[in-house]
């Protein structure tokens, strides 16, 4: 399939001005004639341990690199999986935190955290308050015993303090978790139950949408659930401004070294009873800053633990390497995001998505955060983009989602705001629509790279993202990930040229994950590997287009099949979801004997009905502008759509309502309640029929 015209060609000042297009004139001078980002892309799969190493150059990543590449590691799990046990720069050792403090020298007096949140509170941070705030946090958590291999947990907001406790953490070498204020005991316990975490950084509260929310029981609860915990240091967000929590940073701020003293000489002790917080302020107060010692690991030793979804059972917890993250990062915002030093990048995000640990890395480039705490629509459409005017902001980050609220919100922040240091829109999280490409460039920025990307909590990274010297196509992520061989597949695993099939990786790459926590290699085989030999199975359904794109539908676990015909979820959003009357939607297949048929929920605006009328209207749009099997057997109206924490739509979830089968983890679904109302309103349905 091929889009005729692109929707948007980077400029000749552009191309030439790029990261990327030095790296290719690197790679010109010392390896290949190379002239384009495919030819690039090629180069790299062929050449994988020569291009890994020469983007470890490139990217300037502090740390010892070793004489290996690339070698062949333990097998995780029984015999030797070549793609899946190959293991990367097996000799290299390095630091994160030092990667991310590295402009520090450099930078010093420059912004490198620029925080707002819905109170209208700001706070900023310059790169040398945000290395000694750094240092006093590691000398604290010395005391507390906490060093390489231990897990330190955050259940906070995307705060400044919230980066510094993961600097601080893993400039030890330690390991980092977090998760956003908006779980539930339940879901957070057996998360961070399984890594077993020394020390819990909290906060006593937060707000979204206007709605303020205590978080004091729920942090009492599962501190006392944690037995591994010796500490826990609560960040006063509520209590008092951003501002305030983070006054004292500067050199010769803290309250002096006699309190640092003497906690460092008697460290806290675990506890049977109830464990009380230290106060965020008086922590950092305790010591006076110092030169930071950061502690190299090896290439492949962890760095953080982020969860899967657990709509389908207990979370698994996807342990990350400290190398894989930290190279691959690094590649994916200087060579596909053409992220530069003192560029400000903005992502939408909580602590409880990977898109977290993705934009603090921005860090490593030389680039100033912005963070927003709150919701993206309160208390108006513009909030966001009065930030990135205010800002400056070159990259702005968020989901397919938020763009489509700002469009039904009928918000066209070009009209409002002067966008002209705005290089880079990222869009992931779901599908991104044709119409959402047009709704960008209409009404946001005509001049713009738009990326509409797509990877994972698995890899803590893309699969295909954009790429800033190649045009960008109507409806279509842009391109692979250098360094991966990216393809659709058939049931048989073998590549498909301009048809649809499911997303694989045929190569191995340094960021695959180093496995799940506690598992002997089963569980992570069985996820990615069991499927095809030796080919990363992701689950996606996906065409490859003759512009080098890819064109996503959905997930394929959740692929619609009536009459055995394959329909991916996302064909059906993208027409529903679009009409006026529709807030959003979730499709599900309903097994009738041998065949299946689509149950489509739909969730309506304000007092609108779901009337015969408007299933009508549906059903018509459905089999006009994509197919007669498209078109659902029932349209069903919820009050709202179920959801992860992180946004995701729960299809499988709803799927096994609706077979009589018993969802297992409800504690991953952000409105639980949705789930009930789900199985009422389809039961009442089939009464009736």
């Amino acid at each position: 399939m091929s889009i005729q015209q692109p929707i948007w060609t980077p400029t000749t000042e552009r191309i030439k001005s790029s990261n990327i297009q030095r790296f290719i004139e690197r790679i010109c001078h010392h390896h290949a004639d190379i002239t384009n980002f495919t030819q690039l892309h090629d180069w790299s799969i062929k050449n994988d341990a020569v291009f890994w190493e020469e983007t470890w150059d490139f990217c300037n990543i502090k740390g010892s690199q070793g004489h290996t590449i690339k070698a062949a590691g333990k097998a995780k799990w029984q015999e030797f999986v070549g793609a899946r046990d190959t293991q990367w720069f097996p000799l290299a050792k390095l630091n994160y935190a030092e990667n991310l403090l590295e402009y520090t020298t450099q930078y010093p007096n420059e912004l490198a955290v620029i925080f707002s949140n819905e109170r209208g509170e700001n706070s900023s941070i310059t790169w040398q308050q945000l290395y000694e705030q750094v240092s006093s946090v590691q000398q604290w958590l010395r005391t507390q015993g906490v060093k390489q291999g231990d897990t330190v947990a955050g259940y906070l907001p995307h705060l400044t303090e919230t980066l510094i406790a993961m600097l601080a953490t893993t400039s030890l070498g330690a390991v980092w978790t977090s998760t956003s204020p908006d779980f539930g005991v339940e879901s957070v316990v057996e998360r961070f139950s399984q890594v077993k975490p020394k020390v819990l950084f909290y906060c006593d509260g937060y707000s979204f949408n206007g709605k303020h929310h205590s978080m004091a029981s729920k942090n009492h609860q599962i501190s006392n659930r944690l037995p591994s915990l010796i500490r826990c240091v609560e960040v006063q967000y509520q209590a008092s401004t951003n501002t305030e929590s983070l006054s004292g940073s500067g050199s010769g701020s803290g309250s002096g070294s006699g309190s640092g003293s003497l906690l460092a000489q008697q460290p806290d002790k675990k506890v049977t009873s109830d464990i009380t917080p230290l106060l965020w302020k008086k922590m950092v107060r305790s010591f006076e800053p110092t030169n930071i010692e950061f502690k190299r690991i090896g290439f492949n030793e962890p760095l953080f633990v982020l969860y899967s979804s657990g709509t389908t059972g207990k979370p698994k917890c996807i342990v990350h390497s400290v190398g894989g993250t930290t190279l691959n990062h690094l590649k994916e915002h200087q060579l596909h995001s053409d992220i530069k030093p003192q560029d400000r990048v903005f992502y939408y995000t909580t602590c409880g998505w990977m898109m977290w640990n993705w934009h603090v890395s921005a860090l490593a480039s030389g680039a100033t955060l912005v963070i927003y705490d709150g919701s993206p629509m309160y208390p108006s459409p513009s909030v966001l983009w009065e930030l990135a005017e205010q800002h400056q902001i070159t990259l702005f980050g968020t989901s397919a989602k938020y763009l489509e609220a700002l469009q039904k919100s009928h918000y066209f922040p070009t009209s409002a705001h002067n966008l002209h240091h705005l290089k880079t829109l990222c869009s992931t999280g779901s599908v991104l629509y044709p119409e959402q490409f047009d709704f960008v460039y209409q009404n946001i920025k005509r001049d713009l790279h738009l990326a509409s990307i797509s990877g994972g909590t698995d890899i803590c990274g893309c699969f295909v993202l954009g790429n800033p010297i190649s045009p960008v196509f109507r409806g279509e992520c842009q391109s692979s990930a250098l360094g991966l061989d990216i393809q659709a597949i058939d049931e048989q695993g073998s590549p498909l040229s301009n048809q649809r099939g499911e997303l694989a990786c045929l190569n191995s790459f340094p960021n695959q994950p180093i496995g799940f926590w506690g598992d002997n290699g089963e569980k992570y085989h069985a996820s990615y590997w069991d499927k095809f030999e030796g080919i990363w199975h992701h689950g996606d359904d996906v065409l490859p287009t003759e512009n080098q794109g890819m064109i996503f539908f959905g997930r394929s676990d959740t692929t619609l099949n009536p009459g055995g015909v394959r329909i991916g979820t996302g064909e059906i959003y993208q027409q529903v979801n679009a009409m006026d009357e529709i807030v959003d939607s979730i499709a599900v297949g309903l097994q009738q004997g041998t065949d299946e048929v689509i149950v489509l929920f739909v969730q309506t605006t304000g007092k609108q009905k779901l009337t015969d009328e408007l299933v009508n209207t549906i059903k018509t749009l459905l089999r006009k502008r994509c197919s007669p099997r498209h078109v659902p057997r029932l349209v069903l109206p919820l009050s709202d759509i179920p959801k992860t924490k992180s946004g995701k739509l729960v299809e499988l979830a709803v799927k096994q309502i609706i077979h009589g089968q018993t969802v297992k983890n409800i504690g991953a679904i952000a409105n639980p309640t949705a789930l009930d109302e789900v199985q009422r309103v389809f039961e009442q349905a089939v009464s009736l029929t």
